[in-house]
């Protein structure tokens, strides 16, 4: 379709419902935040260790409307001032994509509103773009989630190269699935960073699973790693031990850490592109940014970062990847179905 100019600023919302978290925002074309609001499920799957798709999707369902009434109202604004719609329609749990997305094209067909279809990892890319700081193109692009370890070169808006993926966990996904091993609920990646800043990084030999690609990522033989010392400490009967859990937690977060952090510094060698972007869940970890700081500084790049709450899953990163969209004349039809595989 074609280019969809427009002289004064308009308003796009933006609707998230990928996994486990209802979100709802506003932002202007400016990608300016007048609303991000987040309905967490985090005590409703605690319990079980991890997300349980059928309840996640049934909370979906009670609590989008009073998500999205809440962002307009803190944004201060109505359904008759928004422009368009953005909405994630994959990756994701399928459940939880359907709630979103029936959503939004009810919504739009009501109210008249064009709406977007966007996909959840181009959102996390353009996360970085709703803070002050904001790269030039090309960046190298580091997703890590609890769904996904990805690394992207981003050209500019659509158009993205990816060098490499993780192979089996993600990086937040052995967060979770340690912090459930260790006994310390979920979710697990602020839970083990805080642990680890007691706890000793090279108490434990965990390995490294720098595989060939040079950029894929594999984590799941570190959490099976983890596993085996944790029965080993068990069966010894030294579980207990004072502060044995935190040089657990600070090892464990070295592991993933180190690989994270060499694989973009290969990246940058190799491609000669001076500016990288982390964004997901993990990239709000303590020890990952200070560490990828320094690499930075080291080899005199320009790092970008979101603020933590931009890290996790959240609208304000699909609106503004949506309003790139709607401006490029990308409306989706009435027949837009999400998916849960989606590549970027």
């Amino acid at each position: 379709m074609g280019c969809i100019l427009y002289t004064d600023n308009y308003k796009i919302l933006g609707i998230d419902t990928s996994c486990d978290d209802t979100s709802a925002a506003v932002i202007t074309a400016e990608d300016k935040i007048l609303s991000n609001i987040v309905s967490s499920q985090s005590d409703i799957h605690k319990r079980y260790g991890g997300i349980v798709p059928e309840l996640s999707s049934r909370r979906h369902i009670e609590m989008i409307w009073p998500v999205v009434n809440e962002a307009l109202n803190r944004a201060k604004t109505s359904l008759d001032d928004i422009d368009a719609i953005a909405v994630c329609y994959g990756p994701g749990l399928i459940g939880s994509l359907l709630v979103g997305c029936s959503f939004a094209k009810a919504v739009g067909y009501a109210k008249g509103i064009p709406v977007v279809a966007v996909n959840h990892l181009e959102g996390h890319v353009f996360s970085i773009f709703l803070g002050k700081e904001r790269p030039d193109f090309p960046f190298i692009s580091l997703i890590a989630s609890g769904g996904h370890t990805s690394l992207y070169i981003v050209n500019g808006f659509g158009q993205y190269a990816e060098l490499g993926r993780t192979r089996d966990d993600a990086a937040g996904e052995a967060y979770d699935k340690v912090a459930k091993l260790l006994g310390l609920g979920y979710p697990g990646g602020p839970i083990i960073d805080k642990l680890a800043k007691d706890g000793n990084p090279k108490a434990f030999n965990f390995p490294r699973a720098y595989i060939p690609g040079p950029f894929d990522f594999s984590f799941s033989g570190l959490k099976t790693a983890v596993k085996l010392r944790v029965h080993d400490l068990e069966f010894k009967g030294q579980n207990k031990k004072m502060g044995l859990l935190n040089d657990i937690a600070a090892s464990f977060q070295s592991a993933v850490v180190d690989v994270l952090v060499r694989k973009v510094e290969w990246a940058i060698v190799k491609r000669a592109i001076k500016r990288i972007a982390l964004s997901g869940g993990v990239a709000a970890n303590s020890e990952l940014r200070e560490k990828m700081l320094e690499m930075a500084e080291r080899r005199g790049v320009d790092l970008f970062l979101p603020s933590p709450y931009l890290c996790t899953d959240n609208a304000a990163m699909i609106a503004a990847a949506g309003h790139r969209h709607f401006t490029a004349g990308n409306v989706a039809s009435i027949d837009l179905n999400p998916k849960a595989y989606l590549p970027l």
